[in-house]
């Protein structure tokens, strides 16, 4: 599989970007969230500055959170950095968690892991097992009980 305009970059993982594709992305929280900061959590991912992205689901909870996006184009033509949006969205979540705990640091890693989603089976295996944590960690039975979850839409069957 060929991507366009692929590149790497490192920091403690190796990160690949390309145009037009759609990503998987998770990150740890230092301690769990409790269900207000997990709220917050989401509502900084799917309202990032702007509109810089597709959000396709997102799964915050207590330990980590999972999202599957495709990045959108800036005015320049060039894509979006993904990880400006994640990280600063978690940047966002992370003072005001701060201000209302009083901790010192934000309960999030720094960094992200994140992959380029290869086929349209790897997409549906990633959404399912977003879509099914909730139940898989033993949260409400029923993931659309799950505040803590948002979905677009389900992938494509092509």
């Amino acid at each position: 599989m060929a991507f366009r305009n692929f590149k790497i970059w490192r920091g403690k993982l190796p990160h690949w970007r390309a145009d037009d594709v759609t990503y998987y992305v998770i990150f740890r929280h230092r301690r769990q969230l409790d269900e207000k900061e997990r709220l917050l959590m989401l509502r900084m991912l799917i309202r990032p500055d702007g509109r810089k992205w597709d959000l396709l689901i997102v799964c915050v909870l207590p330990e980590q959170t999972e999202l599957i996006f495709r990045v959108r184009e800036a005015s320049s033509g060039e894509p979006y950095e993904l990880s400006e949006i994640v990280e600063k969205a978690k940047l966002k979540a992370g003072r005001q968690i701060i201000k209302a705990s009083g901790e010192r640091w934000p309960p999030f890693y720094a960094e992200s892991y994140d992959r380029i989603i290869r086929d349209d089976a790897e997409l549906e295996e990633r959404w399912e097992q977003i879509f099914d944590s909730p139940t898989t960690l033993e949260m409400p039975q029923d993931p659309d009980e799950y505040e803590g979850l948002w979905v677009a839409d389900a992938p494509s069957e092509e």
